[in-house]
């Protein structure tokens, strides 16, 4: 924790709630017991009291608690686990004059990661690690000189107690909820240690438990570090233009749909929004991971979180703020930091029986060194070595599970964080194991082998050299449509540098087109079919016209007596054919799911490279996902990678589910258990080649951890090494798993 924070207690959050309620005198945490303790002057009804907890629990933020006179702080959340009304008992107070009522709720709340700050700051674990180190080493140069044994005892001693303050801590905390964890063995094995004149091994003890803490805790640091540019991309305030056209600054929470704002140079785009007037290029790496400044026009879209580099534009808010992209990353990050894999489950299950196994196995190997083998129980001796409590003391820590309950979670974190760096989100350790184990990768078409966006290919005009009359009316036109055609025309004019004309009678024709007048000519745009029936030059036939070639859209306009049209397609990837020659060299088999025609499906696939029978054209929602179960009656496992709101079932139904870029449709990223930020199909290798790699360090830690285990027990049930050597087997693995799981951080895949 930083040293300008102040630590508020629960009660002061409550508190702030609960000043508009006259009847509650007092409020306490009882924190061991996790309940609150209400105390009121008269009764109050159940309802009422969890509609107070509710109301505290939904503000309890940094912002609240300041307005409501809470000193500055860190941001704190508070959860209900169960807001279960325990117990009610009145009694007479000897300092109020009427009867008190209590009211005692089973309650907890727990310390906000919304920053990205990790619950301890790892400062705080060198700074014991440091003591104990300076102890250490001051015993042992007075036990070195010689003729000072009670100053060596005295700095073993002052090596203990700082080594021993945060396992101490935790200990307590544990055992109060009536678990025994490894922080219980280590602080076992140091003072028995010391009972026996260990002093030395319990004072290394210590201080290795202390370092590989400390290690531990600065790993997550610098994990959480990755993530925390996340959390502070969230913009706070906005500039809102009002009726009048005059600025407000107001919180991005009040700001509605169709809202328009002003950005200047420098600032965060609030929330997601259209560009309706300036030009710039926005830093979007927050969201995609891709450093490269984007070009935003008029029309293009600008999402929260991100900056505005050079411009002042307006914009036309599209979302409110808490349906943001920057908002919807927060939001899986945080799930994602609690979800764990199936592994990791296990091993926080194992981790906590085995702390009794080991206890019971210490137990029982110390009465049969003592009372069958006949060695003493307390005292070195020649003929037998090591005492009996010596051996079990090693026993103890050489079988503590220390690197064992790390090897895990270290990993999967190091891994969620890595990813968020590169652009990629998985919504726990589970979306990391699972990609890992995949079998066969089915890749939507549009919008993911191909861009999703159509572009204007070319212009034709009849007669012919007119093209540039057709294009003007054409933008002029779809400036007042929404459709994805009109966006993909606007957006061509705009790089073209096209005039817009202004537009008369503008009228929109359901399923047919637009028409409107257009420097006194009446014109229209629309399907083949209605324009060339209807416009003026009715002596052209539509069969005249050859239809446009396998993949291509036609937008005809006619301008009085002259027609034309625009031809437009849906660009494929450059990225799609060696990300297709890349899953197959990595023995995965793609498959290409689509709704589109076969002949479409196919001349994709020609170029980039998948071969016709793995092509499942003209699928409705349901057969891709009767397809992905074909699959798996196979016993193949399925990635899905996805976009659009009809690829939700199909991601649902796979194995592992993948959604293509923040800008994708809510039900597809819903769905979605790996998320890839940035609209770029290479970045499913991306994650892939991290998952593969965060699943072998996971098996590197779990070889080192369980190794150093089973030969450290083996060789200290024969009693045959000294603790000296369990304590540096024991936190020599630990340190070794947290380095190893650390390197994640830094984990490319080549290109």
């Amino acid at each position: 924790m930083s040293d300008h924070a102040q630590t508020i207690q629960p009660e002061q959050i409550l508190r702030c709630f609960f000043k508009e309620e006259s009847a509650i005198v007092s409020v306490r945490y009882q924190k061991s017991k996790k309940r609150l303790v209400i105390t009121c002057d008269k009764p109050m009804e159940e309802e009422r009291l969890h509609g107070l907890l509710k109301k505290a629990e939904s503000n309890a933020d940094h912002k609240t608690c300041c307005e409501n006179g809470v000193p500055q702080c860190d941001p704190i959340s508070v959860k209900d686990t169960e807001n279960e009304l325990l117990a009610t008992r009145s009694k007479d107070s000897t300092t109020a004059p009427k009867e008190t009522h209590e009211y005692v709720v089973k309650w907890d709340y727990k310390k906000s990661h919304a920053d990205g700050e990790p619950e301890e700051d790892w400062r705080e674990h060198a700074r014991d690690t440091i003591l104990c180190a300076i102890g250490l080493a001051g015993g042992l140069i007075t036990g070195w000189v010689g003729g000072l044994p009670e100053v060596s005892i005295g700095f073993y001693a002052f090596a203990i107690l700082a080594g021993g303050r945060d396992p101490a801590i935790d200990a307590l905390e544990k055992i109060r909820e009536g678990v025994l964890d490894i922080h219980f063995l280590m602080l076992a094995v140091a003072l028995g240690a010391a009972c026996v004149g260990a002093w030395w091994e319990g004072a290394l003890l210590l201080f290795l438990f202390s370092l590989s803490g400390t290690l531990e805790h600065f790993a997550e640091e610098r994990t959480h570090r990755e993530i925390r540019s996340l959390f502070k991309s969230a913009p706070k305030n906005a500039t809102f233009l009002n009726a009048n056209g005059q600025e407000e600054t107001i919180a991005v929470e009040q700001l509605k749909v169709n809202d328009v704002i002003l950005v200047k140079p420098g600032e965060l785009f609030p929330v997601d929004a259209r560009m309706t007037e300036g030009k710039t290029e926005a830093d979007e790496s927050t969201l995609t991971g891709e450093a490269a400044p984007v070009l935003k026009q008029t029309g293009d879209l600008v999402y929260g979180g991100t900056i505005n580099l050079w411009g002042s534009v307006r914009t036309t808010v599209i979302r409110r703020s808490d349906d943001s992209s920057i908002q919807k990353i927060i939001r899986l990050v945080e799930e994602a930091r609690h979800t764990k894999a199936k592994a990791q489950s296990f091993t926080d299950k194992f981790g906590t029986g085995y702390t009794w196994l080991v206890l019971g196995m210490t137990t029982l190997a110390f009465l049969c060194w003592w009372l069958v083998l006949g060695i003493h129980p307390f005292e070195n001796t020649p003929e037998h070595g090591f005492s009996a409590f010596y051996r079990a003391m090693t026993l103890l820590v050489v079988a503590s599970p220390c690197a064992l309950v790390l090897s895990i979670p270290s990993a999967i974190l190091a891994s969620i964080a890595s990813g968020a760096k590169q652009g990629i989100l998985f919504k726990g350790g589970a979306a990391i194991e699972k990609l890992s184990e995949i079998h066969v990768v089915c890749l939507d078409k549009t919008g993911t082998l191909t861009t999703g966006e159509l572009e204007v290919i070319k212009v034709e005009s009849y007669p012919a050299n007119r093209e540039d009359r057709i294009l003007k009316v054409a933008i002029a036109l779809e400036q007042h449509s929404a459709h994805p055609l009109a966006r993909a025309i606007t957006r061509y004019g705009v790089h073209e540098n096209v005039a817009v004309q202004s537009v008369e009678n503008f009228q929109s024709h359901d399923g047919l087109g637009v028409s409107g007048t257009v420097g006194g000519l009446e014109c229209k745009l629309g399907r083949r079919d209605w324009l060339l029936d209807t416009c003026a030059c009715r002596v052209v036939k539509s069969e005249q016209i050859p239809f446009p070639e396998l993949g291509f859209t036609e937008v005809w306009v006619c301008v009085g007596e002259t027609y034309g049209r625009l031809l437009l397609k849906d660009r494929i990837r450059q990225e799609s054919a060696p990300v297709i020659a890349q899953l197959k060299q990595w023995n995965l088999q793609p498959m290409m799911l689509t709704g589109d025609r076969e002949e479409s499906a196919h001349s994709v696939a020609d170029i980039i490279g998948l071969e016709h029978k793995y092509i499942h054209a003209g699928l409705k929602p349901d057969g891709k996902v009767a397809l992905i179960r074909e699959q798996e009656k196979l016993g193949k496992k399925v990635a899905m990678v996805g976009d659009g709101v009809n690829d939700a079932p199909c991601l649902a139904a796979a194995y592992v589910s993948v959604g293509m870029g923040a800008r994708g449709s809510g039900a597809a990223l819903e769905e979605s258990e790996v998320i890839l930020m940035e609209d770029k199909i290479e970045k499913f290798l991306d994650a892939y080649y991290l998952s593969k790699t965060a699943r072998s360090v996971i098996q590197q830690n779990l070889i080192v951890s369980l190794g150093t285990i089973i030969l450290m027990v083996f060789v200290a049930l024969g009693g045959w090494i000294p603790l000296t050597v369990g304590v540096i087997a024991h936190e020599g693995s630990t340190v070794i798993v947290c380095l190893n799981s650390l390197r994640l951080l830094f984990t490319r895949r080549k290109t």
